[in-house]
């Protein structure tokens, strides 16, 4: 949100909540590249010159479009045996993905927009990027950097270890190659902790 926008004159909360009503539903039907001026303009019926009192570009409307649906933090396990809270945690991302399919395109947007932006539109990418990364990243720490975890995993690093075990998963959803069951997540969390550790469970 530009500095502007914190005004409290309802008029111009208004005008923002029709643009942004618009460009999700947009995006919900479109895409990403749904989403542009004319589109949202002639949806929200709000003026281009209102539009850009909001935001500077098409970028930051995106951005702030994806933004107001980033899924809710999932919570980490009840504390108990790693393999089972990796286990349940890698349940709930993938009950997540499957429930928000958005998300994956929200993702690989994310991933791969950079290189074709603006470098003026960077700070908004990369800003609404880490805030993504945090959403995953929380219930991670939460199981991972504990002492239990650290005397099995050693010192690791939890975005490597993010990346390991929610790979599978996006990909899996982003093909769409079929639907990630328990014994899949069974399967990768016991496949990380083999590498880690060089002993398969019981």
């Amino acid at each position: 949100m530009r500095p502007e926008d914190s005004d409290v004159d309802p008029r111009r909360l208004r005008s923002r909540a029709r643009l942004l009503d618009a460009a999700t539903a947009l995006l919900k039907s479109g895409g990403l590249e749904a989403i542009t001026v004319e589109a949202v303009t002639k949806q929200s019926k709000v003026a281009k010159t209102t539009l850009y009192r909001h935001f500077d570009n098409i970028v930051q409307l995106r951005a702030a479009t994806v933004e107001r649906l980033l899924p809710p933090l999932i919570e980490a396990p009840a504390p108990g045996p790693l393999r089972d809270r990796l286990i349940e945690l890698l349940e709930r991302q993938a009950a997540a993905i499957r429930e928000a399919s958005l998300q994956v395109a929200v993702l690989a947007w994310l991933a791969t927009g950079a290189e074709r932006t603006d470098p003026a539109d960077a700070p908004a990418l990369t800003a609404l990027r880490l805030r993504l990364i945090d959403r995953y990243r929380t219930p991670f720490d939460q199981v991972i950097e504990t002492p239990e975890a650290r005397a099995v995993l050693g010192d690791l690093d939890v975005i490597a270890a993010m990346s390991q075990l929610l790979g599978p998963l996006v990909f899996t959803e982003l093909i769409g190659i079929g639907r990630v069951t328990l014994a899949d997540t069974t399967r990768i969390v016991d496949d990380f902790l083999f590498a880690r550790t060089g002993a398969r469970p019981a």
